[in-house]
């Protein structure tokens, strides 16, 4: 009886170490998959524009990432050289068109 007890806890400690090994790999990529981005994001970038950008990732993390997605695309398939903060303003404004309405009533 112990015998099989401690069988049966030596595979559910084999199982979780597995677990934690997946998950440290899972991180690890999705770490190495970042930097990446970042990495090309400062290519496709100047200065001025990354700073927008950092910005609006203060205000919208989510929102920032589907950019940063989008710029990373336009970069690679070769619609965009170097995008200045100019041309970032007028992507974000093509994006933000339909999306942004804000209106403020006072009392």
């Amino acid at each position: 009886m112990s015998d099989e007890l401690e069988e049966l806890r030596k595979r559910k400690l084999a199982q979780m170490q597995e677990g934690i090994a997946r998950q440290q790999e899972a991180q690890e990529q999705e770490n190495a998959m970042e930097v990446q981005k970042e990495v090309l994001l400062k290519q496709v970038l100047t200065p001025e524009a990354k700073s927008r950008l950092t910005n609006i990732k203060l205000a919208n993390p989510e929102f920032a990432t589907q950019i940063e997605y989008l710029l990373l695309r336009l970069y690679q398939t070769g619609q965009v050289k170097k995008i200045d903060d100019q041309q970032l303003k007028a992507i974000l404004l093509k994006i933000t068109k339909n999306k942004r309405d804000i209106t403020i009533t006072r009392k």
